[in-house]
């Protein structure tokens, strides 16, 4: 009874009935937040998965019906914006600031490191490593505002280069090129790096596709030895090269492995081959438990440290003896930045970069 007494005097205050209600909103709005926070990433898994064929039928189906005009009238937009892509997009500030990419970020949560200062005067080529099942890290630190990019490099454009046939289905170009992302072919990293002023950043996800097929949890490979491409980009536009490393990109997805020489192999390794990318057979977190497999990314932290630009010299026709020489600059820079930061995010001292 004296018990009852004191607990019906404390919340008699309304100070105590306050701090009650309070302590119950915050609760709830906890709860609202992780929600949104799934709800976000599953938005966008689904926009990687299937949105561009989703977009292609839809507009075929409106073709048919008497909302055909509507079709009509995007598809002569289409054929009249079908280089835009290459001329460095359409970037929207206003898509890159939603408010959806925070809490898309807080669900992982995702993080961008600064090391060193880039100068406006100058264009970039950030090397991206690893390419995981997604490239989670990516996408939210250079196609959106979400981890402060612009705030971390003032002055400085980002460009996410990604599969040029993303940017053959309807809406989803769109969609793409309101972030900042570009097509990953050389008219139009030609372009950004010759047409559009100083203080550009390209971001190429160097591993690609064949990168893709090897990512699994607790494994730190790049494939990089015979990559050179960008760094024979870089010297014939002159624009620095930046190893980047995102710990904890291989964390977040599960995947089947298929040994070489194997069917699975040779099956995802012809997708790459003719079509660009490879299909792989990976699980994530179910949607309502974690304990249950399906499409939703495991939310583990990813870290991204973007390491110090190499001065690259302009030479409009470099020989292979100078890519090469560059490249292992490239190689041994990205090497050491690995070193430097990986016991700071869960790496033991003893953990080896794998270069492939």
């Amino acid at each position: 009874q004296f018990a009852n007494v004191t607990l019906f005097s404390s919340l008699g205050t309304g100070s105590s009935i306050l701090s009650a209600l309070q302590d119950l909103f915050w609760l709830s709005k906890s709860k609202v937040e992780k929600q949104l926070q799934i709800i976000s990433v599953l938005q966008w898994v689904l926009t990687f998965l299937i949105m561009g064929v989703a977009c292609t039928l839809i507009l075929m189906y409106i073709l048919c019906t008497d909302c055909w005009a509507i079709a009509a009238l995007y598809l002569a937009w289409l054929v009249f914006d079908w280089n835009t892509p290459k001329k460095g997009g359409r970037r929207s500030q206003w898509v890159r600031n939603w408010a959806i990419w925070r809490y898309f970020r807080d669900y992982f949560p995702i993080r961008l490191v600064k090391t060193h200062n880039l100068l406006t005067t100058r264009n970039y080529i950030f090397g991206y490593h690893p390419h995981g099942i997604m490239g989670l890290g990516a996408f939210c630190n250079f196609s959106t505002e979400a981890t402060g990019v612009s705030q971390k490099f003032p002055g400085i454009r980002p460009y996410l280069a990604t599969l040029a046939g993303n940017f053959r289905m309807p809406i989803l170009r769109d969609y793409l090129m309101s972030g900042g992302i570009c097509p990953v072919n050389r008219d139009s990293i030609d372009y950004i790096l010759s047409k559009n002023g100083s203080g550009n950043a390209i971001i190429i996800v160097v591993g690609g596709a064949a990168e893709s097929l090897n990512c699994t949890p607790g494994k730190n490979s790049v494939t990089l030895k015979h990559r050179k491409g960008f760094v024979k980009l870089a010297l014939r536009h002159g624009a620095d090269l930046v190893p980047v490393y995102s710990f904890g990109e291989n964390e977040v997805y599960k995947q089947v492995i298929f040994e070489e020489g194997s069917w699975g192999r040779w099956v995802q390794k012809k997708f790459q081959k003719h079509i660009g990318f490879a299909p792989c057979i990976f699980h994530g977190r179910g949607l309502f438990s974690s304990n249950t497999w399906g499409l939703l990314p495991y939310s583990k932290p990813i870290t991204t440290v973007v390491g110090e630009p190499i001065t690259i010299p302009k030479i409009d026709n470099p020989s292979q003896k100078e890519v090469d020489f560059y490249h292992s600059i490239y190689v041994d820079s990205l090497i050491k930045l690995f070193d430097k930061y990986k016991s700071k995010f869960g790496l033991p001292e003893t953990e080896v970069l794998e270069v492939n």
